[in-house]
């Protein structure tokens, strides 16, 4: 403990000394500000245009009154490029002089009406902005990183029609959804079980309550080991996924839609948001959620409400301080964990002899869990150069009752039943974080640089039973579904366990810096130093102290300035675990398990970002996992490599056009391993691929109708690591038709048209054909 409270110290020294001389470095140097102000033809203010300065790195974005700033420019000749999609281009030219502002005042050649079209047009059409606060921690663009990444945005949701936040997953190259018997969300990413972890920016989970789509603004999954950035509670050895919320805005502006479709769904959500007072500092926005659906199986419903209100206070220039809610309650059946036993004759899950919409379980087998989750970000402009972020988020998961089957199939017609009862249980995560950001210069070179530091709080409490086999069915004479009674008289008081208290503190410090060491050629450093101090108690409870240190190296070339990249990155990631106790009594002590990724493409910008691509080849390598031997002996020397290709490409070539596509090649193979070397990794397809293709007319008798079709192809994996059990291959096909205009939208969804049986991570099967019809007012 003393030995990370030093090293925090010694970190929050080199920061405020960082600070001190990034100060006297930009004191050194003189430059000129411009303050402007854009008007349409009509006199009114033009909110939301975007000023370039032509030749350099430099915009802003007008406010709602029209005015913008664009400050540190060095003395010289500019030009302003006022651009909106569907008009011609606008070009002001000024001068700069050193330590003045000048102030400039533009008309648009458009009127206000015009310009709120385009403001809407654009924004529901612009699906290639990868720009984000959380993926680097701090100010870069997509072409500065080092390291390959993929957005799902609203907009995509909104024309797909999702209201499951897993079937917005399949829209990134490479990953495949994950449903846990637990109740949780996943993803599988470069061949890795990823969570669903880190909401914007800081760590949260969906464990054991998932989440619900309509309060997300952008999914960001941040691909390969990114411990350095996010530390070991947040990332997988497959990457980060990140849910950006919906934030509150300077106008009054919102919607309601309902929506309605197969297996008795009934969904509806409002989205509203409104300033409290004349001036606009103090913001307010909500979103709820109510949803009913059953399943496509006999067994099988989900039931969930959320509420998720934000307030963000602008005190002055300086200072904002957001505070945020999500309330989310689920009452549900969990997902059936389907094994198959060796000697079954059963090798494929396409093979199971039950049919794909009976089921041996009854509906009163179901769960009821409640997410409750605050948040607190404070952000203060230091000066010109430097911001602060101090941020304060409460997460806890609470389980009333959770019944988890897993029936075991012996043969063709036998199959046995056991049933676990967990509940109650509670997991609670406290996390502080606090971030610098900011710029400086050392002689030619320019720096942006992240400094942070988190602390993060994990108590966790619960109970759990287990029936183990209480019951042999044969399905050709079955009769009666086993139920919550029968359960209930084989959980015997001796078989519910009390997991004693879960009570683990971490301890994290990082530094990153992005040095400009041209106008083309960029180099990122990064560390993490994390410190684990675990103190458990219960029947499972093995109390440890551990520390790990992440890097993270990076190179990015522009070939052609802000269009084309090439980078390269070395990522590490790491997972921290207690000791083992081994068969004879002993106790092995586990070191931090890490992964290396060594990565390579190349990242394109082109046509006025109206097209964004990535192309990247990754290799992942784990030298020291832990293994067991036929005695059940633990050892720490299992060696696993995960390799292979990522495409991305997403565009908006035309007004009204969305292309999306994606493809993933995954090799993730067992290299030392005791009867397992050379075999695939349980749950990994080699190949993966999504595509979808949107269109809205804008003109003619059929205007502001649209139509839009895609899927997603899964191949083969297997559920065990022997290689043994198939999950076959399967193509998922889905089309929508709509109509949409500024004031309402209504859509028809047709998901899964082929009608496929499919089999997901785990052996979840996937729903059958289904349809969605929403109907969206806005105001």
């Amino acid at each position: 403990m003393k030995k990370a409270l030093l090293h925090l110290h010694v970190l929050s020294c080199f920061i405020i000394i960082v600070l001190i001389n990034s100060g006297t470095a930009y004191a050194q140097s003189a430059t000129g500000n411009i303050n402007g102000i854009i008007t349409t033809n009509d006199n009114m203010p033009a909110a939301g245009v975007t000023v370039k300065v032509t030749g350099t790195s430099k915009n802003a974005v007008a406010d709602e009154k029209g005015i913008f700033q664009i400050k540190n420019l060095k003395a010289g000749n500019y030009e302003l490029s006022i651009s909106l999609v569907g008009y011609e281009t606008q070009v002001e030219k000024v001068t700069v002089e050193d330590g003045k502002t000048i102030n400039v005042s533009i008309e648009l050649k458009v009127s206000q009406k015009s310009l709120q079209e385009v403001e809407v047009s654009y924004k529901r059409n612009r699906v290639t902005n990868k720009s984000s606060d959380y993926i680097a921690r701090m100010p870069i663009t997509n072409l500065q990183n080092a390291q390959a990444y993929n957005v799902v945005d609203k907009e995509i949701i909104k024309q797909q029609v999702i209201v499951t936040l897993t079937d917005a997953f399949r829209n990134a190259p490479g990953v495949t959804p994950a449903l846990y018997p637990s109740g949780g969300i996943g993803v599988l990413s470069r061949g890795f079980a990823t969570g669903i972890d880190a909401r914007n920016g800081l760590q949260s989970t969906t464990g054991r309550s998932s989440a619900d789509v309509a309060n997300i603004e952008r999914i960001e999954f941040i691909k390969g080991p990114s411990g350095t950035l996010f530390g070991g509670g947040i990332s997988s050895f497959g990457g980060v996924v990140n849910l950006v919320t919906k934030k509150p805005f300077e106008k009054f502006q919102g919607s309601v839609d309902m929506s309605i479709g197969s297996f008795g769904l009934g969904r509806v959500t409002a989205d509203v948001n409104t300033p409290l007072n004349a001036d606009k500092t103090l913001l307010f926005r909500i979103n709820t959620a109510v949803q009913r659906q059953d399943s496509y199986n006999e067994r099988g419903f989900y039931n969930s409400s959320l509420v998720a209100p934000s307030l963000l206070y602008k005190a002055n220039d300086r200072l904002s301080v957001l505070f945020d809610a999500e309330l989310y309650s689920v009452n549900s059946i969990r997902p059936t964990y389907v094994t198959i036993a060796p000697g079954s004759g059963i090798k494929s899950f396409a093979d199971l002899p039950l049919d794909y919409k009976k089921s041996l379980l009854d509906n009163d087998l179901d769960a009821k869990t409640n997410a409750t989750k605050f948040f607190v970000d404070v952000k203060y402009k230091l000066n010109d150069n430097w911001t602060s972020s101090s941020n304060i988020a409460y997460v806890n998961e609470q389980t009333e009752r959770s019944y988890q089957d897993y029936p075991t199939w012996i043969s063709r017609d036998s199959v046995t039943i056991d049933v676990s009862k967990y509940g109650p249980v509670s997991n609670t995560y406290t996390n502080v974080q606090q971030n610098f950001t900011g710029k400086f210069n050392t002689g030619s070179l320019k720096h942006t640089f992240l400094a942070g530091a988190n602390y993060t709080q994990y108590t966790g409490r619960g109970m759990s039973g287990g029936t183990d086999v209480f019951r042999a069915i044969d399905i050709r004479n079955f009769t009666g579904k086993v139920n919550r009674i029968q359960v209930d008289s084989a959980l015997s008081a001796d078989k519910v366990l009390n997991w004693g208290r879960s009570n683990t503190s971490t301890y994290g410090a990082y530094a990153s810096d992005v040095i400009n060491l041209s106008d083309r050629l960029f180099a990122m450093l990064s560390l993490r130093y994390e410190y684990i101090d675990d103190k458990s108690t219960g029947p499972w409870a093995t109390p440890y102290t551990q520390s790990s240190l992440s890097p993270k190296l990076g190179l990015v070339y522009q070939v052609v300035k802000e269009q084309v990249s090439l980078f390269a990155n070395y990522m590490n990631g790491y997972q921290n675990s207690p000791p083992t106790t081994q068969p004879d009594g002993s106790q092995l002590t586990i070191k931090p398990i890490y992964a290396n990724q060594y990565e390579g493409g190349i990242k394109a910008e082109l046509f006025d970002k109206k097209i964004n691509t990535t192309l990247s080849y990754y290799h992942i390598a784990i030298d020291n996992a832990v293994r067991y031997d036929q005695r059940f002996f633990a050892f720490q020397d299992g060696e696993q490599v995960s390799k292979g290709l990522e495409w991305d490409f997403s565009a908006n070539p035309t007004d009204g056009l969305t292309v999306i596509l994606g493809y993933g090649y995954n090799k993730n193979t067992i290299i030392d391993a005791e009867g397992l070397a050379g075999n695939q990794v349980s749950n990994s397809p080699k190949n993966i691929a999504n595509y979808w293709v949107n269109y809205q007319f804008k003109h003619g008798a059929l205007k502001n109708f649209g139509l839009g079709a895609g899927g997603n192809y899964i191949g083969k994996a297997y559920f065990d690591d022997a290689n043994t059990l198939l999950l076959p291959s399967y193509h998922l096909v889905n089309a929508t038709a709509f109509y949409e205009n500024t004031s309402w939208r209504l859509g028809l969804k047709l998901n899964n048209i082929g009608n496929e049986k499919s089999w997901g991570y785990w052996g979840a099967p996937n729903p059958t054909r289904n349809v969605v019809v929403n109907f969206t007012v806005k105001f």
